[in-house]
């Protein structure tokens, strides 16, 4: 792990005072945070010191959002830090140094575009660490409060199908379902088993991380939701999948047992088989982001486009 160089490190009234046992952990890049700070702030009357908030800006670019954020930072009533960076760090450098601007025994990673779906959220997780001190406990997330808008239709349906689980059907495979978007960490497991920062763009770090996790001090899901407010359009949605086929390569090679069990993996195993790969793979994506399309087949032809793409590095 290497270390951010320029950054800069802004800290609220309240932040010195505290003894916080849960730190909330929050990149953004290019993402409005803010409503994910009120929703945090609304329970600070019942968590007190128990639980602060440090913030990673990664350098989206974005001057007047980051000034915007930094105010709502120094408002807080929790406990607050805002590590500001001169350059963009990536999802998996950036959250394994938040750590070192954290106090707290458990790590909540919480991403910029979430929402919790409960008015009790940082209290049902300050009360799972009360009486379990658990090692790993990913909370879920949901689309309830994310706005229906017909840009967005597929992310929601491909959200639903696949992501959106209760605990129960989670528990079936603990390692496959492990998503940095709310995800409770003990520290000493975070400092033994850091994200892997050869991981590049999109896809596959939070999974990989997940397994071996699993494997050294298992994985437990619970509901304790949290909205994904960030849907990606059909066309952003791709873009990230078409990023991802070398993370996905570096899964295999490190997991190979794991990733085999995966539906992705089997079904790029048959594409793979098929002729023609390059002349059919763009005409899955043509469906995948034709708007008018019945949404079914939309859905059945992206997951077989991501496949495709898969099916290069298998």
């Amino acid at each position: 792990m290497t270390a951010l160089s320029g950054a800069r490190v802004l800290d609220n009234a309240r932040h010195a005072l505290a003894e916080p046992r849960l730190s909330v952990l929050t990149p953004f890049y290019r993402d409005d945070p803010r409503p994910l700070l009120a929703a945090l702030d609304a329970e600070a009357a019942t968590s007190g010191r128990q639980v602060e908030l440090v913030l990673l800006d990664d350098a989206g670019g974005d001057a007047s959002l980051s000034n915007v954020v930094a105010d709502a930072a120094m408002a807080m009533t929790l406990p607050t830090r805002l590590v500001q960076l001169s350059g963009n760090a990536g999802r998996a450098r950036g959250r394994n140094q938040l750590m070192s601007h954290s106090r707290g025994r458990h790590l909540l990673f919480l991403d910029s575009d979430m929402l919790p779906d409960r008015p009790d959220f940082l209290a049902a997780y300050l009360a799972l660490i009360a009486a379990e001190d658990p090692a790993v406990t990913v909370g879920g997330f949901s689309v309830h409060q994310a706005a229906r808008r017909p840009e967005h239709a597929l992310h929601r349906a491909l959200a639903l199908r696949a992501d959106c689980l209760p605990a129960a059907m989670r528990n079936r495979m603990p390692e496959k379902y492990v998503w940095t978007s709310n995800l409770l960490v003990r520290r000493d497991v975070f400092s033994a088993e850091r994200f892997d920062e050869a991981f590049q763009g999109w896809g596959w770090e939070d999974t990989e991380w997940g397994v071996r996790v699993a494997a050294r001090f298992g994985v437990r899901h619970i509901d304790n939701q949290a909205t994904h407010l960030g849907l990606d359009t059909a066309a952003a949605l791709t873009a990230k999948y078409e990023q991802s086929p070398p993370n996905f390569a570096r899964m295999l090679a490190r997991h190979p047992e794991v990733v085999r069990r995966f539906p992705s993996y089997r079904l790029a195993r048959l594409l793979k088989a098929l002729p023609g790969r390059p002349a059919w793979r763009p005409l899955l994506r043509r469906l995948a982001l034709a708007e008018r399309a019945p949404l079914t087949s939309r859905v059945a032809a992206m997951k077989l486009y991501r496949a495709a793409l898969y099916a290069d590095v298998v």
